[in-house]
């Protein structure tokens, strides 16, 4: 057996994507089977129209967390080695005291999930919005 990692190939690599994305496409006929939005282009003078796309409703269905699926889209976001430490400790903790197996991502889905439903309950009085303010 060889100890080889295999990595994907180009064709994977760059595949496209059938998830919702922040790039709107390029033709509205790819997409037959979902739901047309109206696409309203800016008016101007300029060689590159930028289309606009209204916002899409999150409804509390969408705001529950991914869980361990393959995701499509991605973001790097830079931990210092305390944060880090922190995110590793409640790993081990939910896998120790209360026998959840899941990974760090997983967590910060998570997390997400419950910092943007308490900023749409609260608004304001959010505790993000308290701790980004400072208080």
């Amino acid at each position: 057996m060889s100890r080889r990692v295999s990595l994907p190939g180009a064709d994977e690599l760059f595949r496209q994507s059938t998830t919702l994305s922040a790039v709107p496409s390029t033709s509205p006929a790819e997409n037959i089977d979902s739901p047309s939005m109206p696409v309203t282009p800016i008016s101007g003078s300029s060689k590159k129209q930028v289309r606009t796309t209204p916002r899409r409703r999150v409804n509390s269905f969408d705001r529950s967390p991914s869980g361990r699926e393959r995701h499509d889209e991605k973001i790097t976001v830079y931990l210092s080695p305390e944060e880090l430490y922190d995110l590793e400790q409640a790993r081990l903790a939910l896998r120790g005291d209360l026998g959840l197996a899941v990974d760090r991502g997983r967590i910060v889905r998570e997390s997400l999930a419950i910092i943007i439903a308490d900023l749409e309950t609260k608004g304001d009085q959010s505790i993000i919005a308290r701790r980004l303010r400072g208080k």
